[in-house]
């Protein structure tokens, strides 16, 4: 009986140690991560006159993150960018307010919008086709996308639109 038993405690000290191990190295990768984007800024702060403000348009869902736009793998670790959470994005005249629950909020400035897309997701959410809205904006001088997945499909559509016109209009202005 002891003889299984230590047996037993052998393979869970292994299994620990390979947990314990992935994880330091999980960790090590994300601390990496932020070191080479520590030059990136932080984005701008939501006006508290846009909380009051009734925006353009809003939807609430998740805030998939922010990822590099020339590759949909490689996450913002920096500024709690990358973080998933659930969250609301509302159109205003100045711009995208990104309401995140549990993580910072932040603006996505009108003249730093430069497209807006769907998808079929970005790292780490992958849904149906162009079940994700994609919002390309300038950080810095860094392109980056934001994915946001809309609780309720009957929002995207309209979100869309009045994300559309806002670029369109940034874009067209002289």
């Amino acid at each position: 009986m002891t003889e299984q038993t230590q047996t037993y405690l052998s393979y869970l000290g292994v299994s620990l140690g390979i947990i314990l191990l992935v994880t330091v190295l999980l960790w090590l990768g994300w601390r990496g991560r932020r070191r080479r984007q520590s030059g990136l800024p932080a984005p701008d702060e939501v006006p508290d006159r846009l909380l009051e403000e009734e925006p353009r348009i809003g939807a609430e869902g998740m805030v998939v993150g922010t990822v590099a736009a020339e590759d949909h793998l490689d996450r913002i670790a920096v500024h709690g960018l990358g973080l998933r959470s659930h969250g609301r994005i509302e159109v205003h005249d100045d711009g995208v307010a990104v309401l995140r629950a549990g993580a910072r909020n932040y603006l996505i400035p009108r003249e730093g919008l430069t497209h807006i897309r769907t998808d079929r997701g970005v790292v780490g959410k992958f849904v149906e086709s162009d079940g994700v809205l994609i919002i390309g904006w300038r950080l810095g001088g860094t392109p980056v996308e934001t994915a946001f997945r809309p609780r309720y499909a009957r929002t995207q559509q309209p979100l869309l639109e009045q994300l559309q016109t806002i670029v369109e209009e940034e874009t067209n202005t002289p």
